[in-house]
Formats: C-alpha cells, sequence, structure tokens
C-alpha cells in the first residue's frame, strides 16, 4: 500500500491520479474532505481509502504491515501564514512523527520540502546534505521556515548516526505548475490564474519589479511542470537504495514574461500584457530568482529530461484548462 498525505491538494491530486494509472499497489490517500473545492480534484480517482488527518496515527499503526512507502505531501503551504505555531505544528511535528513512525515500521519516506527554503538565493541553490550548510539558509517566510526546520532535524538524524527510513528523501519543489490548482486561489501558479483571464480576452497583469537591476517581468523563476516532480517520485519508489535531500526543478530559470508568452502562445492568442505593483504584503518575501541545482539528483540516477516550459504550459492548457472539466 501506498499512502498519500495532502492527497486532495495540488501535487497529491496528480500522484493519485499516476498511482491508479499505473496501479502496483492499494492506495490509502490522507486529507480532509470537507472543501468541496479540492474534492473536485480527486473526483475520478476510484478504489482509494480515504483517512482523516486526525486518524492518520491510528491507520498507520494498523495497517503498518501492509504500507510500503509513505508520500507526504500534506502541509500548510500558505506563504503569507503568520501563525508560526500552526505552521510547525503540521509541518514539522507532523513530520517529525511520520519519520519515526518509518523508523519504526520500515517503511520509504518520501517527503515534500520546499525550493522556499533558499530565501532571496544568496546562498544559492544548491541541495546540499550538511546540517551546517542548511543552517546558513534564510527562508523569507514561515512556511519557508518550517521546510528547513524539518530538513535540519533529518539532517541532524543522519549525522549523528541514528536510525533513518530504510529510504528518505526530501523534495525541495521550486516553482510547480500544472492541473489541479484551481483550489489554490492567489497561491496557484501564474499559468492557472492567467488562463481564465485572457480567455475572456482581458490582458493579464504581471507584477512589476520593484528593484532597479531586473525589469519589469525579467523577474526569474525555475517552473516545472507537475508531471516532472511526480517522475521524481516514481523514480524513487522504483530505486529505493537512494537517499537525501534533492532539488525538483528543471535547472534553467525563466522570466515571468516567458511563462506568459508561453501560456498566450497555447491559448492560440497574441500576448496582451500588462503590469501591477507587487502587493506591498508580498513585497519582503518575493523572490526575484530561483534555479534549482539538479546535479546531484542527476548524480543519482534520474535521467529523464525535463518537460520544456512551453509543453508543460500547452499540456497544462490544452488537456485541462480549457476544457469543460479541467480535472485530472
Amino acid at each position: 500500500m501506498f499512502v498519500v498525505t495532502g492527497a486532495s491538494g495540488f501535487i497529491g491530486s496528480n500522484v493519485l491520479a499516476v498511482l491508479e494509472q499505473n496501479r502496483k499497489s492499494a492506495i490509502a490517500a490522507v486529507d480532509f474532505r470537507e472543501s468541496k473545492a479540492k474534492r473536485l480534484n480527486t473526483q475520478k480517482r476510484k478504489g482509494l481509502t480515504w483517512v482523516a488527518p486526525t486518524e492518520i496515527e491510528a491507520f498507520l499503526f494498523k495497517h503498518a504491515l501492509d504500507i510500503e512507502a509513505l508520500i507526504h505531501l500534506g502541509a500548510e503551504t500558505a506563504t503569507t501564514a503568520t501563525d508560526r505555531e500552526a505552521v510547525f505544528a503540521v509541518n514539522v511535528d507532523l513530520s517529525k512523527f511520520l519519520w519515526r513512525w518509518c523508523i519504526e515500521t520500515d517503511t520509504s519516506l518520501i517527503y515534500a520540502s520546499s525550493a522556499s527554503v533558499y530565501g532571496d538565493g544568496q546562498q544559492g541553490f544548491e541541495d546540499r546534505q550538511q546540517l551546517v550548510e542548511m543552517q546558513r539558509l534564510r527562508p523569507l517566510n514561515i512556511y519557508g521556515e518550517s521546510k528547513l526546520a524539518f530538513d535540519c532535524f533529518v539532517a541532524e538524524q543522519v549525522e549523528a548516526g541514528g536510525p533513518t527510513p530504510p529510504q528518505w528523501a526530501g523534495l525541495r519543489f521550486f516553482n510547480v505548475f500544472g492541473p489541479n490548482e484551481m483550489h489554490k486561489g492567489p497561491q496557484a501558479s501564474v499559468v492557472s490564474q492567467m488562463y481564465p483571464v485572457i480567455a475572456e480576452g482581458s490582458p493579464y497583469p504581471l507584477f512589476r519589479s520593484h528593484r532597479t537591476d531586473v525589469a519589469d517581468g525579467e523577474q526569474k523563476r525555475d517552473f516545472i511542470f507537475v508531471d516532472d516532480c511526480i517522475a521524481v517520485i516514481q523514480w524513487l519508489l522504483e530505486n529505493t537504495a537512494v537517499s537525501g535531500v534533492f532539488n525538483v526543478g528543471t535547472g534553467r530559470a525563466r522570466t515571468f514574461l516567458d511563462l506568459a508568452h508561453a501560456v498566450y502562445a497555447s491559448a492560440g492568442l497574441e500576448s496582451k500584457i500588462t503590469w501591477r505593483d507587487t502587493p506591498e504584503h508580498l513585497k519582503a518575501h518575493y523572490q526575484y530568482f530561483t534555479e534549482a541545482d539538479m546535479s546531484r539528483l542527476r548524480k543519482a540516477g534520474f535521467e529523464k529530461p525535463f518537460t520544456s516550459l512551453q509543453d508543460g504550459v500547452t499540456i497544462t492548457i490544452r488537456d485541462y484548462l480549457s476544457q469543460a472539466d479541467p480535472y485530472r
């Protein structure tokens, strides 16, 4: 059995779809089901066992002998969150419990970290494994701090020579886009936010740059199609000797203008870009550049090429966002 936490979320629901398509084991999906917006992400899934997050501990111990891997994607993900205690309770404390449970039951653990741990990028974007190197990173928000805190906990356990799950992998996802983002609202990728606007014939307003050395629209991110993230997870499930913290990006930063032009091209429309100021509450936390160093994952043996920006955007719009039923 595979257990997926955060199963109704963006990456989680896409993972469920692929696991179902390539079904080799039973699947237990852990998430709250009260949100209609998130339920739509998994309405097409069949034969899942749904588990409420409040029941996860009991479920895990009851089915310990049946579970071969735990894919932990559940988290408090809002980058604007202000309740540090609440965010750490989910993103750190729960993750520590799952880490210890995987040790006790000899179960593989794949968990979601985040590129937000790199903050403004002054320390670079290399997924160094040493605790001292991780402690130099300065995330720009509580969400990033929580993800780094758990990465540091894991590094501390490993360096101390303590017990670990038989396989463990922390995945620092960069700027992921794809289907099943509608529930995220303003936290969704620009692709998902942009398409409905331009499909109605309106120009799309990108954020202005508020740095003199970066032109409007030239802010750069490492945009990665969600299916590439799932390919990494699948590869890890098949290569259980591989453990570590790994970046999951394309290794190539692209501008928001590049992304916008890709969306317009996929929609068969001429680009019409306008500009808006970055909201004040985001300015202090805004990343102007992210680019994953992918050398560690490649050296570990992951060889599959990443989807190009244009192809990923085209698939997202053609197969999902432009359809009457946009859900995977």
